[in-house]
């Protein structure tokens, strides 16, 4: 489909579809009009022009031009394209998705300015039927083992590390040790570190662990490390080297006895029985929440592969960018590889996809469904946010209003609010 307007003598223009999400526009502005803001650039740069033999501001608008006639040229086009391409997609009542693309533009002084652009848009589509999608319960039971397991995880988190001495380090001391290497080769010393060293953690070099075991505070030894030729430290890979490790404090770990006691110093209940209960209702909330996202996983992806929706190619780019670069800073610096991000890119681009029809549909549920978050909704989550990353309420709220991330997280919560709406909505099928 093809339309053509002119908004005045002054500017004709044509739209044609050349799909669901992708329209061409073709603009054309008169020449006089185009002359009338290059009067103005000239006098621009007649203003700011320093030339020999003239005073700031009062060399000969002519020299001007033509001195510096390539600046002026692109000057003209970087201000009149982007206000004629505006006042073009306004008036079709366009809303780019992304940055219009152009093309064939041509302008010489005394005729019109032309070009042409490509836009992308959201495309219009028919959401499926989205109450009652039937969802199967997921389960959130809490079972006493899962309840021993948290309370087993906050006595170790209330763990005191006793300084020790009279014995050698064992399995589990906190090790504060010295320790040098020398490069048998060269003969050359390493500086001496001072480490902390968990006796028996899997992440230590097992050597170190062998070695470091028995030792008592100011006692050390002396052992050989041949490194592999492949090793990940490309400094010591091959080499080998002698190392002395020299014992300065051990510390043990004491772990609090699971009673009354334990639960009183936590602070927040009288008693292990009501500790117990406390642990069960945050596991049970827990628990629960993670039914309900995946819940509402389900429920979206049954309306995603029910929904045809053309979303632009460029979109679709630019959230696979940020989809590649959100799977890439999960995996650890070394590994990445030109191989690894090619392998990647497909998967990027699928789930990009998945996501904008995902933010689509629950964008059009709540513009169907009448949704709407309030301020005080807004203010309350930057609240929330706030008190999770120990933040006063009144900078949070100050960060978000300057940085301009207000709207953003409106429209976030928008989002949220439509999948709440969703999964009451839904039959859950035990």
């Amino acid at each position: 489909m093809s339309e053509q307007t002119e908004l005045s003598e002054r500017l004709k223009s044509s739209m044609k579809d050349l799909s669901a999400s992708r329209k061409e526009i073709e603009a054309e502005l008169r020449a006089d009009e185009v002359d009338k803001e290059l009067q103005v650039i000239i006098d621009q740069y007649a203003g700011r022009a320093k030339l020999k033999g003239f005073r700031q501001g009062k060399a000969p608008r002519d020299m001007v031009k033509q001195m510096f006639q390539a600046d002026i040229h692109k000057s003209l086009l970087d201000s009149l394209v982007p206000k004629v391409l505006e006042e073009v997609l306004n008036s079709y009542n366009i809303h780019p998705a992304s940055v219009p693309r152009l093309s064939d533009l041509s302008y010489d002084e005394g005729k019109p300015l032309h070009f042409r652009a490509v836009v992308e848009v959201w495309p219009d589509f028919e959401l499926p039927t989205y109450k009652k999608i039937q969802v199967k319960k997921k389960e959130s039971i809490v079972e006493d083992k899962d309840i021993d397991q948290a309370l087993e995880e906050l006595r170790q988190k209330s763990a005191e590390y006793i300084p020790v001495e009279g014995r050698g380090v064992v399995i589990g001391d906190y090790v504060v040790a010295e320790l040098q290497g020398k490069d048998l080769k060269t003969k050359r010393l390493m500086p001496a570190e001072k480490v902390i060293i968990l006796a028996g953690q899997e992440g230590n070099e097992k050597i170190i662990n062998e070695n470091l075991i028995g030792l008592k505070p100011l006692e050390e030894k002396v052992f050989l490390y041949p490194y592999p030729a492949d090793y990940k430290n490309k400094k010591l890979a091959g080499k080998e080297i002698e190392y002395r490790i020299k014992v300065i404090s051990i510390k043990a770990k004491q772990v609090p006895s699971l009673d009354d006691d334990f639960a009183k110093n936590l602070g927040e209940t009288d008693n292990l029985a009501d500790l117990r209960d406390k642990v069960k209702k945050e596991l049970q909330a827990v628990r629960e929440d993670a039914a309900r996202r995946e819940a509402a996983e389900d429920i979206l992806k049954t309306l995603v592969d029910k929904t045809e929706i053309e979303i632009p190619p460029g979109i679709i780019e630019e959230e696979a960018q940020a989809v590649l670069k959100s799977l890439l800073s999960s995996a650890p610096q070394q590994n990445i590889t030109k191989e690894v991000v090619d392998k990647l890119r497909p998967e990027a681009a699928k789930q990009a996809e998945v996501n904008l029809k995902r933010h689509l549909i629950l964008r059009e549920i709540a513009k169907s469904e009448d949704l709407k978050v309030g301020e005080e909704e807004v203010d309350a989550e930057i609240r929330v946010l706030a008190k999770t990353n120990n933040l006063a309420p009144a900078q949070a709220m100050a960060a978000f209003n300057q940085e301009g991330r207000r709207e953003s997280l409106k429209k976030s919560l928008l989002l949220r609010k439509a999948i709440d709406f969703l999964v009451g909505q839904a039959i859950i099928d035990n």
